[in-house]
């Protein structure tokens, strides 16, 4: 995991996101442990405090769970619930964004519906 200084996300926020990129990779699998706030802290240099508030956030989602004296560990059914919010996620931000600028460029439904099976078709990378 890295953090990016340079980004406007905040700290706390890439530090969800690269342990939700793990989870999906199969690098934390369901019921396992995470590392903990002190090691992600002194290897990404960084506070605890903010290592915790993103790990936090997770388990405010239902991702992870803490496990008292332990640390934290992945929730059974962490992986759906990631997929779950970034579909939703995604819709939100690129598809509303899409539609909007779509209309605004007087392309019709069928049009944009074409060109983007047509992408879809072509792309090679899934």
């Amino acid at each position: 995991m890295r953090i990016d200084n340079k980004s406007t996300q905040p700290i706390f926020i890439q530090i969800a996101h690269q342990i939700e990129e793990n989870i999906l990779a199969g690098v934390f699998e369901e019921e396992s442990q995470v590392p903990s706030t002190t090691e992600l802290s002194t290897t990404l240099k960084i506070n605890p405090q903010t290592v915790l508030k993103g790990m936090n956030l997770l388990v405010d989602e239902g991702i992870l769970y803490k496990k008292r004296g332990l640390g934290m560990f992945v929730t059974v059914g962490s992986v759906n619930k990631i997929h779950k919010k970034r579909k939703s996620e995604f819709l939100t931000s690129y598809i509303d964004a899409l539609i909007s600028e779509a209309k605004t460029l007087e392309i019709s439904s069928e049009e944009l519906r074409t060109e983007i099976e047509k992408r879809y078709k072509d792309d090679r990378t899934s």
